[in-house]
């Protein structure tokens, strides 16, 4: 048998949120008559539209984001590395004069 990566939690809560707030949104935007049990053709139509929709700009989303990550990090560890060296330089000229005094 396949052994299938579970995710961690917080992955499983973000995807379970944005997909109770898509469910949501489209449920609003497309049934508008709550009589009958079944959809309406137009409503399902208007469903799949709404959902398809939403996926579509969740993926084209996270590819920005995952193409932007890279550089976010190393501007992080650039800002990281620089407030370090920072606070290094005035550890060290702060050393002597507490010395001398």
């Amino acid at each position: 048998s396949e052994h299938v990566p579970v995710p961690p939690l917080f992955q499983l809560r973000d995807f379970l949120l944005v997909y109770n707030r898509m469910t949501e949104l489209c449920f609003r935007h497309c049934v508008s008559n709550l009589n009958y049990r079944l959809l309406t053709g137009r409503e399902e139509t208007c469903l799949d539209s709404c959902a398809g929709k939403l996926v579509h700009s969740n993926h084209r989303l996270m590819s920005a984001y995952v193409a932007l990550m890279p550089s976010i990090m190393q501007r992080r560890v650039s800002d990281y590395e620089a407030s370090a060296a920072q606070a290094s330089q005035s550890a060290a000229q702060e050393g002597p004069a507490a010395v001398t005094a």
